[in-house]
């Protein structure tokens, strides 16, 4: 009985401690989240830095604005997906850009802080051109500017290249990196290369197998596409990040705790409009295969390791593209998620060749 009483003292005493131990965890947690919220919100002299809702043709989408001088030229950064708002982490990499650019991120029209449960959004080409136009516009009179850089991530270089081309009079540069051309030519030129790499490989082919099955049926199995090029050393975040993504998560200044639980809960609801979109005309029919004349300045940045939007098929395209200025810059050994998993070397390019 003694011996009993012994042991059960013991796994009192352990869960006393493991609850002190958690309840420490999450106080210096809560302090490391304090002080970081804290920095990250500051506004730097001179600069702007500051968070707003504006309603865009009836939806209500989130932007944040920040820059260490008012006067520098202002950069609208585009993220990918699309329906992958990227504002949970962004700021570790788009502030790399504010010595020369007052950024503005945006999640895009139901997705990120701009997605709201109850009123689930239709994505369609004609919106989200026209969310685009009418961002610009407010951008360019709250920040009293004439024209804006744009600079797109896959997704978001394939809208902001259609929003270049549409809308000239609005933009001084546009900056693509993951460059996106033709959705039917890139998914071509993937199950090209995936048959290449499994040539010798039985179970990689059979997961290529399944894939271009799924693509016939016209439903698409992005997850096995990823897992693919995973296998294969060609993934999207192959190099991880250059910044601790956890560290970056827990003191983002864009979100309270809350915001954080709800986007861990509901994130995932933000893509289901958007698959209806990937899979329709209207997407296809925003190709940039034979449109290529700009009236601004035209950059890539892309790596060429890139097989989740073809390098070959952007430097296909940047050759024929008609331009004041062009320039190609390439990232050896990068893949898909060069602007997050290699941001220094990103911000350096963008700093040595694409000021206005």
């Amino acid at each position: 009985m003694k011996t009993m009483h012994r042991r059960t003292d013991w796994i009192i005493l352990a869960m006393k401690w493991a609850g002190v131990m958690a309840l420490s965890l999450l106080a210096v947690l809560f302090i490391i989240r304090w002080i970081g919220w804290s920095v990250n919100k500051r506004i730097p002299e001179g600069g702007v830095n500051t968070s707003m809702y504006v309603d865009v043709n009836g939806s209500r989408q989130w932007i944040n604005i920040y820059g260490k001088d008012r006067n520098n030229p202002v950069l609208l950064y585009l993220h990918g997906g699309p329906g992958s708002a990227t504002s949970l982490f962004d700021y570790a990499f788009t502030r790399k850009w504010s010595d020369v650019f007052t950024v503005v991120t945006w999640d895009q029209r139901g997705c990120g802080k701009s997605f709201d449960m109850f009123h689930p959004e239709t994505i369609t080409a004609d919106i989200m051109m026209s969310d685009g136009k009418v961002m610009t516009e407010y951008l360019r009179d709250f920040l009293h500017v004439d024209r804006i850089t744009l600079l797109g991530h896959s997704w978001g270089s394939y809208f902001g290249a259609n929003l270049a081309l549409a809308y000239p009079e609005y933009y001084d540069a546009f900056i693509g990196t993951g460059q996106f051309i033709d959705p039917d030519e890139n998914e071509h030129r993937l199950y090209k290369a995936a048959l290449s790499w499994s040539d010798n490989d039985p179970e990689g082919r059979e997961m290529v197998d399944k894939w271009a099955r799924s693509r016939e049926q016209g439903e698409d199995d992005f997850l096995l596409r990823n897992r693919i090029m995973d296998r294969y050393g060609f993934g999207m975040m192959k190099d991880g990040q250059d910044y601790n993504m956890f560290m970056t998560v827990l003191c983002n200044p864009n979100y309270s705790i809350k915001e954080l639980l709800d986007y861990m809960r509901h994130g995932e609801d933000a893509f289901i409009p958007y698959m209806s979109f990937l899979k329709s005309g209207g997407f296809r029919e925003m190709s940039l295969l034979g449109r290529y004349d700009y009236s601004m300045p035209y950059y890539n940045i892309d790596g060429d390791m890139d097989y989740q939007t073809n390098f070959e098929l952007a430097c296909e395209y940047f050759s024929k593209v008609n331009a004041p200025k062009k320039e190609l810059l390439v990232m050896k050994n990068a893949t898909h998620g060069l602007l997050e998993s290699r941001s220094e070397e990103f911000s350096a390019l963008l700093h040595g060749s694409v000021i206005p």
